[in-house]
Formats: C-alpha cells, structure tokens, sequence
C-alpha cells in the first residue's frame, strides 16, 4: 500500500495534499507536480510511502534541482514510484549506463566472441583468453565499471541532510523505518495538516 503527499512551505505554515502518482513517470514529472504546488517558489516536500518497506523524500526549493533521499534502495527498485526517485545521478552511474550494457550484451554472445567462427591459432587463443580474463574482473563486485554497474545497493540513499534544515538531521532520518512520514511531519511542525490528508 502506497501513500503520497505535498508538503508546501508558506508564511503561515506547511499546507498538505494528497497526491495521485498514476501520470508521474519520470522524476522531472514529480519536480513539476512539486513546482505547481509551490507557494512563492518556497520549498516543497514530497513524501512517498510503501507500507513497511520504504519512504522516500523528494525536496523542491524553487528552481533548484531536486534533493532526493530514499530510506532503502533495494525494496523502492523493486517498487515502479521507486524506480522514479533512482536516477542515474542517485545511483552513481553514467546516464544511459543500463542502455548501453544491454546494448553491449545484445552485440556479444555468451563466448565472448561476435558472429562467425571462433580463431583457434595460439596467439588468437591467448587473445581470447585474456578476454575471458577481462570477463572475469567485471564480475569483480569491486569492480565499479562492470557489468553490475546498474546494481542496486541496499540501504538508505541519496541527501541525508535533505531535512536538516527543517528540523530533522541527518541521525534521526537514517534512524526512521515505519510510519516514517509522521514523524518527518512532527518533526517541520507539520503534523496536524499531514493527518488531515491521510
């Protein structure tokens, strides 16, 4: 079960929405449902919520780019609106790196090799071996260029100071697991106008 909100930051206080996620796909359509949302270009939280697995917060201060932290990594991959907040940028890796390992892995088949008959001379053969070398070093968990470049690492993710600011550091957000928006509203004063939306 999944529950969304906007938090909106204006003179008088936090005012809260609830909000439909069915039309956001991308994470510039969530910054923009943000934006819309805004008062005075003043900040907007976005909070997202699946049911005892993971929260995740998007903060929009005007035309800033998105600050983005996600309470567990692996469990929101496996979630399509956690697919969302796991940019490229988020995750450490080139943008389109997963295109262009898939690209890669269509080209090259199981061997190693492209189409047509595999060399058999020696020097070819140490050629392929080295090769097979090479194979083996990018399956190297330590090895950040590989093939696993697009995992996923368990765990909290992103700006762990994102709330800082407003009342909550970064020791009490990396300590929060369930019903986690509540106490982020608690903690920026918000509380009241949260529940009201729920």
């Amino acid at each position: 079960m999944y529950f969304a909100a906007l938090l909106a930051r204006t003179e008088d206080g936090w005012e809260a929405s609830d909000t439909e996620l069915d039309d956001v796909e991308t994470l510039s359509d969530l910054t923009d449902l943000a934006r819309d949302a805004s008062v005075d270009e003043d900040t907007v939280l976005v909070f997202i919520e699946q049911e005892d697995a993971w929260f995740g917060v998007v903060r929009v201060d005007g035309e800033d780019d998105p600050r983005i932290f996600v309470s567990d990594a692996t469990a929101a991959a496996r979630s399509s609106y956690g697919e969302i907040l796991l940019t490229d940028e988020l995750l450490g890796r080139e943008p389109g790196a997963e295109d262009t390992i898939a690209a890669l892995e269509e080209l090259v088949g199981l061997d190693g090799t492209e189409d047509g008959e595999p060399d058999t001379t020696p020097d070819n053969k140490s050629d392929s071996d080295s090769d097979t070398d090479t194979d083996t070093d990018s399956d190297d968990p330590d090895d950040d260029d590989g093939f696993d470049a697009d995992a996923v690492p368990a765990g909290p993710l992103g700006d762990t100071l994102v709330l800082a600011d407003l009342g909550l550091p970064e020791a009490e957000l990396l300590m929060l697991r369930t019903d986690a928006l509540a106490e982020i509203a608690d903690a920026l004063g918000a509380a009241e106008v949260l529940e009201t939306v729920r």
